[in-house]
């Protein structure tokens, strides 16, 4: 009773472990125990009915027929036992170690005498022989042929093939069994061929496919979290820069004993509670940049840091008229680039100008202030280590615009953002693309 149900927990487990299994590992499971199912298939069948013959052809020939029935099921042992070894060398993994060829090639030349053996002393007979000669090679053959090329494992056969008739030949076997004995050897091979290498050659195509899939999720994820930390960079810069000038700005009304203090940090209070809303909004994936608010926002931010602002062409027209990608586009970039004006160099004016050139939405910010080497977050030319503008023009790159970034002489640093308002597709994994607008090329003032 006890063994009864250790054989039902046996099966249970083993069904368990088939259903956990994914659809190419089952195939890959399969595939493996076909090829060594298909060595004892010949093992037990035209390895071993032919020499039932033997038992009346007195001692000799049973004690070769024993010893050839106990080499054909070593050999079938090692097939399955390098088969494993011999997939991972096909797919191009760990090489397979040649000395374990060397017992199973040994096998091989006692199984090829011990036949010859047979056929000499009249142990087997004409059908039988052919049998025997079909079953020969079959066990050594299947991890074989996975670990040379094609060609030289047919030269091989055919080598082979030829040494076994020479013997059998040389041992009296009549010239039509030995034409069907070259015959079988040919066939036989051609069979494991065609058999082994397709199938595992197919194994090996889906193992790669699935490894591509796997590396594009593993690409997605990255991108998707490239995208996540430029979102965050660009929602907390300018919130965070803003908070801390208002704050030191409360210190030093504080300090001075001005009620204006309160006011300062009733509105850091405010900025913080937006941003906590903004990373929460960045978080679901929903977050737009407005184009009007920025401008709004990057005026109010940089007149609280006692730079002047002017904007221009942003009056109605130029905040409604453009295509909402593009808007928002346009939007990060106002954001990014006061950010930037408020963190470097030791900016007095910012000039904000919203044009439309052909089909393009064109925004200039320009500042004065930039520093000793013209640089904004990203280094001079905007290529450098910073994620800001780095982040921006992969924005503005998925709409199919550009951006140019650097000095403009006299201490004057100018970033250039141009977004065509033509329809440009997206790259994948990118943003959306532009929406066709029938209306936005007149909405923009044209500049000549």
């Amino acid at each position: 009773m006890k063994g009864l149900k250790g054989v039902i927990g046996r099966v249970r487990s083993w069904r368990r472990g088939w259903h956990e299994r994914s659809k190419l590992q089952r195939i890959d499971l399969y595939t493996r125990i076909t090829l060594c199912s298909i060595t004892w298939f010949f093992a037990v069948s035209w390895g071993l009915l032919p020499l039932g013959t033997a038992l009346g052809e007195g001692p000799v020939a049973i004690s070769l027929a024993g010893a050839f029935l106990v080499a054909n099921v070593a050999q079938s042992v090692l097939s399955n036992r390098d088969l494993t070894a011999a997939f991972a060398h096909y797919r191009g993994g760990e090489p397979f170690p040649r000395g374990r060829l060397r017992l199973p090639a040994a096998i091989q030349v006692v199984m090829t005498g011990l036949l010859v053996g047979l056929a000499a002393v009249g142990g087997v007979k004409e059908q039988g022989l052919a049998l025997l000669v079909l079953d020969l090679p079959v066990a050594f053959a299947i991890p074989y042929v996975l670990l040379i090329p094609v060609r030289r494992f047919l030269l091989h056969c055919a080598a082979y093939a030829a040494v076994v008739v020479a013997l059998l030949a040389a041992v009296g076997v009549p010239g039509r069994l030995l034409f069907a004995a070259a015959v079988s050897l040919l066939v036989v091979s051609l069979l494991v061929l065609v058999s082994a290498r397709p199938s595992v050659w197919s194994l090996t195509a889906m193992w790669q496919a699935e490894e591509a899939r796997d590396m594009q999720a593993r690409l997605a994820v990255a991108e998707e979290r490239l995208r996540f930390g430029r979102d965050m960079h660009d929602v907390l810069g300018r919130n965070l820069s803003v908070i801390a000038l208002k704050s030191e700005l409360a210190v030093e009304l504080a300090q001075r004993g001005n009620p204006a203090a309160v006011d300062q940090m009733v509105e850091v209070q405010r900025i913080a509670r937006a941003s906590q809303q903004e990373v929460r909004d960045v978080v679901r994936g929903y977050r737009e940049a407005d184009l009007p608010t920025e401008l709004m926002g990057a005026r109010g931010v940089l007149e609280a840091a006692g730079i002047s602002v002017s904007v221009e062409g942003a009056d109605g027209p130029a905040g409604i008229g453009a295509p909402a990608a593009v808007q928002a586009a346009l939007g990060w970039v106002v954001r990014e680039t006061a950010t930037n004006v408020l963190r470097h160099g030791d900016p007095r004016h910012c000039r904000i100008r919203l044009a439309r050139r052909r089909d393009a939405v064109v925004l200039e910010v320009e500042n004065d202030g930039a520093g000793p080497t013209g640089s904004l977050g990203d280094g001079g030319s905007g290529t450098g280590g910073g994620s800001g503008l780095a982040g921006l023009r992969e924005r503005l790159a998925a709409l199919g615009g550009t951006l140019d970034a650097g000095g403009a002489g006299d201490g004057m640093f100018r970033v250039t953002a141009t977004v065509p308002l033509t329809p440009a597709r997206a790259e994948p994994g990118g943003r959306p693309s532009l929406s066709p607008s029938s209306d936005a090329p007149s909405a923009l003032p044209e500049e000549r």
